[in-house]
Protein backbone atom coordinates (compact mmCIF):
# COMPACT_ATOMS: atom_id res chain seq x y z
CA UNK A 1 0.00 0.00 0.00
CA UNK A 2 1.03 3.40 -0.56
CA UNK A 3 1.86 5.87 1.90
CA UNK A 4 0.73 9.38 2.08
CA UNK A 5 4.52 10.54 2.18
CA UNK A 6 4.96 8.31 -0.99
CA UNK A 7 2.09 10.59 -2.40
CA UNK A 8 3.37 13.40 -1.83
CA UNK A 9 1.59 14.70 1.11
CA UNK A 10 3.55 17.55 3.35
CA UNK A 11 5.82 16.93 5.88
CA UNK A 12 3.77 18.57 8.60
CA UNK A 13 0.51 16.90 7.45
CA UNK A 14 1.90 13.59 7.26
CA UNK A 15 3.56 13.53 10.44
CA UNK A 16 -0.25 15.14 12.09
CA UNK A 17 -1.76 11.89 10.13
CA UNK A 18 0.86 9.20 12.02
CA UNK A 19 0.18 10.85 15.26
CA UNK A 20 -3.13 9.18 14.92
CA UNK A 21 -1.60 6.05 13.43
CA UNK A 22 -2.18 6.69 9.69
CA UNK A 23 0.44 6.40 7.32
CA UNK A 24 -1.20 4.59 4.29
CA UNK A 25 -3.48 5.56 2.00
CA UNK A 26 -6.80 3.58 1.09
CA UNK A 27 -7.27 3.09 -2.20
CA UNK A 28 -9.96 5.76 -2.84
CA UNK A 29 -7.24 8.17 -1.75
CA UNK A 30 -4.58 6.74 -3.57
CA UNK A 31 -7.00 7.20 -6.72
CA UNK A 32 -8.28 10.73 -5.93
CA UNK A 33 -5.09 12.18 -5.07
CA UNK A 34 -3.75 13.78 -7.68
CA UNK A 35 -6.36 15.08 -9.63
CA UNK A 36 -8.31 16.39 -6.28
CA UNK A 37 -4.69 18.11 -5.58
CA UNK A 38 -4.36 19.91 -9.17
CA UNK A 39 -7.81 21.31 -8.36
CA UNK A 40 -9.93 19.01 -11.16
CA UNK A 41 -13.76 18.47 -10.38
CA UNK A 42 -14.16 14.71 -9.05
CA UNK A 43 -16.83 12.53 -8.63
CA UNK A 44 -15.50 9.81 -6.51
CA UNK A 45 -17.59 6.40 -5.34
CA UNK A 46 -16.31 3.96 -2.95
CA UNK A 47 -18.61 2.44 -0.14
CA UNK A 48 -19.41 3.76 3.27
CA UNK A 49 -16.18 3.49 5.58
CA UNK A 50 -13.63 2.76 3.06
CA UNK A 51 -11.76 6.33 3.78
CA UNK A 52 -13.79 8.81 1.73
CA UNK A 53 -13.34 11.65 4.22
CA UNK A 54 -9.55 11.64 4.00
CA UNK A 55 -9.82 11.45 0.18
CA UNK A 56 -11.30 14.80 0.30
CA UNK A 57 -9.78 16.16 3.33
CA UNK A 58 -6.02 16.15 2.37
CA UNK A 59 -6.12 17.42 -0.66
CA UNK A 60 -8.49 20.46 0.90
CA UNK A 61 -5.49 21.39 3.24
CA UNK A 62 -3.12 20.47 0.94
CA UNK A 63 -4.15 23.46 -2.14
CA UNK A 64 -5.47 26.16 1.00
CA UNK A 65 -3.30 29.16 1.52
CA UNK A 66 -3.30 29.95 5.26
CA UNK A 67 -3.52 33.60 4.28
CA UNK A 68 -6.38 33.29 2.29
CA UNK A 69 -9.18 35.52 2.34
CA UNK A 70 -12.00 35.95 2.24
CA UNK A 71 -12.76 32.94 4.23
CA UNK A 72 -14.02 30.57 4.15
CA UNK A 73 -12.42 28.90 1.63
CA UNK A 74 -13.17 25.25 1.51
CA UNK A 75 -16.79 24.27 2.37
CA UNK A 76 -17.96 20.54 2.86
CA UNK A 77 -21.47 19.51 2.72
CA UNK A 78 -22.61 16.38 4.61
CA UNK A 79 -26.29 15.13 5.44
CA UNK A 80 -26.40 14.65 8.97
CA UNK A 81 -24.76 15.99 12.60
CA UNK A 82 -22.95 13.11 12.96
CA UNK A 83 -21.29 13.08 10.08
CA UNK A 84 -20.59 16.53 10.35
CA UNK A 85 -18.73 15.95 13.83
CA UNK A 86 -16.77 12.80 12.37
CA UNK A 87 -15.53 14.63 9.16
CA UNK A 88 -14.26 17.54 12.01
CA UNK A 89 -12.48 15.09 13.57
CA UNK A 90 -10.92 14.16 10.89
CA UNK A 91 -10.26 17.07 9.20
CA UNK A 92 -8.73 19.51 12.10
CA UNK A 93 -5.60 18.60 13.10
CA UNK A 94 -4.16 17.99 9.80
CA UNK A 95 -5.95 21.46 8.90
CA UNK A 96 -4.41 22.75 11.91
CA UNK A 97 -0.63 21.27 10.92
CA UNK A 98 -0.64 23.40 7.90
CA UNK A 99 -1.45 26.89 10.13
CA UNK A 100 -5.86 26.13 8.88
CA UNK A 101 -9.12 26.61 10.89
CA UNK A 102 -11.82 24.76 10.36
CA UNK A 103 -15.20 24.75 11.37
CA UNK A 104 -18.87 22.72 11.71
CA UNK A 105 -22.04 23.53 12.02
CA UNK A 106 -24.99 21.35 12.21
CA UNK A 107 -28.80 21.57 13.48
CA UNK A 108 -29.60 21.51 17.08
CA UNK A 109 -27.82 23.88 18.50
CA UNK A 110 -28.63 28.02 17.99
CA UNK A 111 -27.64 29.13 15.27
CA UNK A 112 -26.42 32.64 16.37
CA UNK A 113 -23.66 30.66 18.36
CA UNK A 114 -22.89 28.97 15.78
CA UNK A 115 -22.53 31.66 13.15
CA UNK A 116 -19.54 33.24 15.40
CA UNK A 117 -16.30 33.04 13.53
CA UNK A 118 -17.07 31.41 10.30
CA UNK A 119 -15.27 34.63 8.52
CA UNK A 120 -12.09 33.09 9.76
CA UNK A 121 -12.65 29.41 8.92
CA UNK A 122 -10.83 27.94 6.19
CA UNK A 123 -12.93 25.04 6.13
CA UNK A 124 -16.41 25.09 6.75
CA UNK A 125 -18.17 21.38 7.25
CA UNK A 126 -21.82 22.08 7.39
CA UNK A 127 -25.39 20.25 7.36
CA UNK A 128 -26.87 22.07 4.27
CA UNK A 129 -30.49 23.20 6.61
CA UNK A 130 -28.04 24.82 9.32
CA UNK A 131 -25.87 25.95 6.38
CA UNK A 132 -29.07 27.93 4.74
CA UNK A 133 -30.01 29.28 8.31
CA UNK A 134 -27.09 31.07 8.78
CA UNK A 135 -27.52 32.44 5.26
CA UNK A 136 -30.54 33.68 5.84
CA UNK A 137 -29.87 35.52 8.66
CA UNK A 138 -26.96 36.64 6.80
CA UNK A 139 -24.34 35.19 9.61
CA UNK A 140 -22.10 33.48 6.91
CA UNK A 141 -20.40 34.43 3.16
CA UNK A 142 -19.61 32.08 0.70
CA UNK A 143 -17.89 34.56 -1.93
CA UNK A 144 -14.55 32.97 -0.70
CA UNK A 145 -15.28 29.45 -1.27
CA UNK A 146 -12.69 28.00 -3.83
CA UNK A 147 -13.30 24.31 -3.29
CA UNK A 148 -16.64 22.43 -2.39
CA UNK A 149 -17.17 18.97 -1.45
CA UNK A 150 -20.76 17.19 -1.47
CA UNK A 151 -20.11 13.91 0.79
CA UNK A 152 -22.36 11.26 0.82
CA UNK A 153 -24.19 12.69 -1.89
CA UNK A 154 -26.79 10.03 -2.26
CA UNK A 155 -27.86 10.22 1.32
CA UNK A 156 -27.81 14.00 0.76
CA UNK A 157 -30.74 13.19 -1.80
CA UNK A 158 -32.65 10.25 -0.42
CA UNK A 159 -32.86 13.02 3.04
CA UNK A 160 -34.44 15.66 0.43
CA UNK A 161 -31.83 17.98 0.98
CA UNK A 162 -31.66 19.00 -2.84
CA UNK A 163 -33.62 22.47 -2.65
CA UNK A 164 -31.42 23.26 0.06
CA UNK A 165 -28.08 22.15 -1.52
CA UNK A 166 -29.13 23.88 -4.67
CA UNK A 167 -29.51 27.25 -3.46
CA UNK A 168 -26.21 26.93 -1.52
CA UNK A 169 -24.65 26.15 -5.02
CA UNK A 170 -26.09 29.42 -6.55
CA UNK A 171 -24.51 31.50 -3.73
CA UNK A 172 -20.58 29.92 -4.81
CA UNK A 173 -18.63 31.33 -6.88
CA UNK A 174 -18.69 29.58 -10.52
CA UNK A 175 -14.34 29.48 -10.43
CA UNK A 176 -14.40 26.39 -8.26
CA UNK A 177 -13.23 23.18 -7.84
CA UNK A 178 -16.23 20.84 -6.84
CA UNK A 179 -16.24 17.11 -5.58
CA UNK A 180 -18.39 14.75 -5.05
CA UNK A 181 -18.05 11.69 -2.88
CA UNK A 182 -20.40 8.92 -2.49
CA UNK A 183 -21.59 5.23 -2.40
CA UNK A 184 -23.27 5.68 -5.30
CA UNK A 185 -22.65 7.69 -9.10
CA UNK A 186 -25.74 6.57 -11.00
CA UNK A 187 -29.48 7.97 -11.19
CA UNK A 188 -30.00 11.15 -9.45
CA UNK A 189 -26.73 11.25 -7.78
CA UNK A 190 -25.29 11.28 -11.34
CA UNK A 191 -27.61 13.82 -12.33
CA UNK A 192 -26.30 16.37 -9.91
CA UNK A 193 -22.96 15.97 -10.13
CA UNK A 194 -23.10 16.89 -13.78
CA UNK A 195 -25.09 20.07 -12.84
CA UNK A 196 -22.97 21.23 -10.38
CA UNK A 197 -19.26 20.21 -12.15
CA UNK A 198 -17.41 20.80 -15.22
CA UNK A 199 -15.55 18.49 -17.12
CA UNK A 200 -14.83 15.69 -13.85
CA UNK A 201 -12.55 13.66 -13.58
CA UNK A 202 -14.66 9.80 -12.32
CA UNK A 203 -13.13 7.19 -9.50
CA UNK A 204 -14.44 4.55 -8.47
CA UNK A 205 -12.64 1.58 -5.46
CA UNK A 206 -13.46 -2.30 -7.98
CA UNK A 207 -15.79 -4.27 -5.98
CA UNK A 208 -16.51 -1.74 -3.40
CA UNK A 209 -19.69 -1.16 -4.28
CA UNK A 210 -22.18 -1.33 -1.17
CA UNK A 211 -21.24 -4.33 0.22
CA UNK A 212 -22.24 -6.41 3.35
CA UNK A 213 -19.79 -9.00 3.22
CA UNK A 214 -18.26 -8.48 6.80
CA UNK A 215 -20.79 -8.94 8.66
CA UNK A 216 -22.35 -12.39 9.92
CA UNK A 217 -26.52 -12.16 8.88
CA UNK A 218 -29.84 -13.58 11.29
CA UNK A 219 -32.80 -13.57 9.43
CA UNK A 220 -35.14 -13.91 12.88
CA UNK A 221 -38.62 -15.57 12.77
CA UNK A 222 -40.91 -13.86 14.93
CA UNK A 223 -44.45 -12.93 15.66
CA UNK A 224 -44.93 -9.02 16.39
CA UNK A 225 -45.83 -9.34 20.03
CA UNK A 226 -43.14 -10.87 20.97
CA UNK A 227 -40.16 -8.62 19.21
CA UNK A 228 -39.80 -6.90 22.33
CA UNK A 229 -39.36 -10.06 24.70
CA UNK A 230 -36.91 -11.41 22.37
CA UNK A 231 -34.70 -8.30 21.90
CA UNK A 232 -34.24 -7.50 25.64
CA UNK A 233 -33.04 -11.66 25.57
CA UNK A 234 -30.67 -10.78 22.74
CA UNK A 235 -29.50 -7.99 24.10
CA UNK A 236 -28.96 -9.52 28.10
CA UNK A 237 -26.65 -12.26 26.21
CA UNK A 238 -24.65 -9.89 23.92
CA UNK A 239 -20.91 -9.03 25.78
CA UNK A 240 -20.54 -6.10 23.45
CA UNK A 241 -22.30 -2.73 22.22
CA UNK A 242 -26.01 -3.81 20.25
CA UNK A 243 -27.50 -1.20 17.84
CA UNK A 244 -31.35 -1.34 16.80
CA UNK A 245 -32.75 -0.08 14.29
CA UNK A 246 -36.42 1.34 13.74
CA UNK A 247 -38.31 2.78 10.92
CA UNK A 248 -39.93 5.78 13.28
CA UNK A 249 -38.85 8.53 16.04
CA UNK A 250 -41.75 7.56 18.04
CA UNK A 251 -40.84 3.85 17.79
CA UNK A 252 -37.68 4.93 18.98
CA UNK A 253 -38.61 6.09 22.13
CA UNK A 254 -41.71 3.53 22.95
CA UNK A 255 -39.47 0.39 22.99
CA UNK A 256 -36.11 1.71 24.87
CA UNK A 257 -39.51 2.48 27.30
CA UNK A 258 -40.31 -1.40 26.80
CA UNK A 259 -36.88 -2.18 27.25
CA UNK A 260 -35.89 -0.48 30.58
CA UNK A 261 -38.82 -1.86 31.81
CA UNK A 262 -37.28 -5.07 31.15
CA UNK A 263 -34.11 -4.13 33.24
CA UNK A 264 -32.29 -3.44 29.56
CA UNK A 265 -29.71 -0.36 29.84
CA UNK A 266 -30.50 1.81 27.01
CA UNK A 267 -30.30 4.98 25.45
CA UNK A 268 -31.66 6.54 22.15
CA UNK A 269 -31.01 8.52 19.53
CA UNK A 270 -33.18 9.95 16.54
CA UNK A 271 -34.03 13.15 15.14
CA UNK A 272 -35.89 15.34 17.69
CA UNK A 273 -33.64 14.52 19.90
CA UNK A 274 -31.45 18.21 20.70
CA UNK A 275 -27.94 17.63 19.82
CA UNK A 276 -26.32 17.91 23.59
CA UNK A 277 -28.82 15.08 24.00
CA UNK A 278 -27.65 12.95 21.06
CA UNK A 279 -23.83 13.41 21.74
CA UNK A 280 -24.64 12.30 25.18
CA UNK A 281 -26.72 9.19 23.93
CA UNK A 282 -23.43 8.54 21.98
CA UNK A 283 -20.81 9.04 25.21
CA UNK A 284 -22.55 6.51 27.18
CA UNK A 285 -22.87 4.06 24.53
CA UNK A 286 -19.72 4.26 23.42
CA UNK A 287 -18.38 4.33 26.88
CA UNK A 288 -20.35 0.81 27.69
CA UNK A 289 -22.61 2.65 30.29
CA UNK A 290 -25.50 1.49 28.26
CA UNK A 291 -25.18 -1.62 26.41
CA UNK A 292 -27.36 -1.15 23.80
CA UNK A 293 -28.71 2.06 21.81
CA UNK A 294 -32.19 2.46 19.90
CA UNK A 295 -32.64 4.63 16.52
CA UNK A 296 -33.54 5.64 13.23
CA UNK A 297 -31.96 5.42 10.19
CA UNK A 298 -30.16 8.72 11.32
CA UNK A 299 -27.51 6.52 12.95
CA UNK A 300 -26.70 4.45 9.62
CA UNK A 301 -23.97 6.85 8.08
CA UNK A 302 -21.77 9.19 9.84
CA UNK A 303 -21.15 7.24 12.89
CA UNK A 304 -17.57 5.94 13.58
CA UNK A 305 -18.66 2.77 16.11
CA UNK A 306 -15.77 0.22 15.81
CA UNK A 307 -17.42 -1.35 18.74
CA UNK A 308 -20.76 -2.22 17.53
CA UNK A 309 -21.08 -6.24 18.11
CA UNK A 310 -24.66 -6.58 17.28
CA UNK A 311 -26.81 -4.75 14.60
CA UNK A 312 -30.18 -5.44 15.11
CA UNK A 313 -32.91 -4.16 12.65
CA UNK A 314 -36.23 -3.90 15.34
CA UNK A 315 -38.17 -2.97 11.99
CA UNK A 316 -36.63 -4.34 9.15
CA UNK A 317 -35.21 -1.38 6.49
CA UNK A 318 -37.34 0.07 3.61
CA UNK A 319 -34.78 -1.23 0.85
CA UNK A 320 -31.46 -2.55 -0.05
CA UNK A 321 -29.27 0.72 1.00
CA UNK A 322 -30.41 0.69 4.53
CA UNK A 323 -29.65 -2.72 5.20
CA UNK A 324 -26.33 -2.12 3.59
CA UNK A 325 -25.57 0.65 6.10
CA UNK A 326 -27.29 -0.59 9.17
CA UNK A 327 -25.24 -3.73 8.89
CA UNK A 328 -22.30 -1.27 7.89
CA UNK A 329 -22.27 0.12 11.79
CA UNK A 330 -20.98 -3.39 12.88
CA UNK A 331 -17.78 -5.80 11.38
CA UNK A 332 -15.92 -2.56 11.16
CA UNK A 333 -12.19 -1.94 11.68
CA UNK A 334 -11.29 -5.29 10.90
CA UNK A 335 -13.73 -6.88 13.87
CA UNK A 336 -16.35 -9.63 13.60
CA UNK A 337 -20.17 -8.66 13.63
CA UNK A 338 -23.80 -10.27 13.26
CA UNK A 339 -26.64 -8.56 11.91
CA UNK A 340 -29.94 -9.71 13.43
CA UNK A 341 -33.43 -8.99 11.41
CA UNK A 342 -36.56 -9.55 13.08
CA UNK A 343 -39.32 -11.10 10.03
CA UNK A 344 -42.92 -11.08 10.91
CA UNK A 345 -44.59 -13.39 8.74
CA UNK A 346 -46.30 -10.69 6.69
CA UNK A 347 -42.57 -9.63 6.04
CA UNK A 348 -41.26 -12.56 4.84
CA UNK A 349 -41.78 -12.00 0.82
CA UNK A 350 -40.18 -8.57 1.03
CA UNK A 351 -37.19 -9.78 3.09
CA UNK A 352 -36.64 -12.58 0.86
CA UNK A 353 -36.74 -10.31 -1.88
CA UNK A 354 -34.42 -8.14 -0.67
CA UNK A 355 -32.00 -10.85 0.51
CA UNK A 356 -31.86 -12.47 -3.33
CA UNK A 357 -31.13 -8.62 -4.30
CA UNK A 358 -28.07 -8.61 -1.84
CA UNK A 359 -26.86 -12.30 -2.91
CA UNK A 360 -27.17 -13.53 0.66
CA UNK A 361 -28.21 -17.06 -0.52
CA UNK A 362 -24.89 -19.02 0.08
CA UNK A 363 -24.66 -17.24 3.25
CA UNK A 364 -28.45 -18.65 4.35
CA UNK A 365 -27.22 -22.25 2.73
CA UNK A 366 -23.68 -22.16 4.75
CA UNK A 367 -26.19 -21.98 8.21
CA UNK A 368 -28.05 -24.85 6.92
CA UNK A 369 -31.26 -22.51 6.01
CA UNK A 370 -32.76 -22.21 2.24
CA UNK A 371 -33.88 -19.60 0.28
CA UNK A 372 -37.07 -20.03 -2.04
CA UNK A 373 -38.09 -16.80 -3.02
CA UNK A 374 -40.77 -14.99 -2.60
CA UNK A 375 -40.20 -16.15 1.28
CA UNK A 376 -37.54 -17.46 3.13
CA UNK A 377 -37.89 -20.86 4.88
CA UNK A 378 -36.43 -20.27 7.95
CA UNK A 379 -35.44 -23.12 10.51
CA UNK A 380 -38.03 -23.06 13.73
CA UNK A 381 -41.26 -21.60 13.58
CA UNK A 382 -42.84 -18.13 12.74
CA UNK A 383 -45.86 -18.73 14.86
CA UNK A 384 -45.76 -18.43 18.56
CA UNK A 385 -43.38 -20.92 19.08
CA UNK A 386 -39.49 -20.71 20.01
CA UNK A 387 -37.51 -20.42 16.80
CA UNK A 388 -34.80 -22.71 15.95
CA UNK A 389 -32.31 -20.28 14.61
CA UNK A 390 -29.75 -18.96 17.53
CA UNK A 391 -27.33 -15.82 16.69
CA UNK A 392 -24.28 -16.85 17.34
CA UNK A 393 -21.22 -15.48 18.89
CA UNK A 394 -19.21 -13.03 16.72
CA UNK A 395 -16.62 -15.07 15.36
Amino acid sequence: MTTFRELGVSEPVVRALAERGIERAFPIQVMVWEDARAGRDTLARSRTGSGKTLGFAVPIVERLDPEARPLPAALVLVPTRELARQVAGETEDIAAARGLRTKVVYGGTRVREQGRGLDEAHVLIATPGRLQDLLERALVRLDGVRILVLDEADRMLDMGFQPQVDRIVRRLPRERQTMFFSATLDGAVKRIAEAYTRDPVRHEVVGEGPTVEEAEHRFLPVDAHEKVATLARLAEAEPGLTLVFVNTKRAVDELARKLRARGVRVATLHGDMTQEAREKALRRFEAGHVGVLVATDVAARGLDLDDVSLVVNYDPPSDDKGYVHRVGRTARAGRSGTSITFVTPGEQGDVSRMAARLDLHEEFEQEGMKVAPPRIVFSGSVRGRRSGLRPRRPR
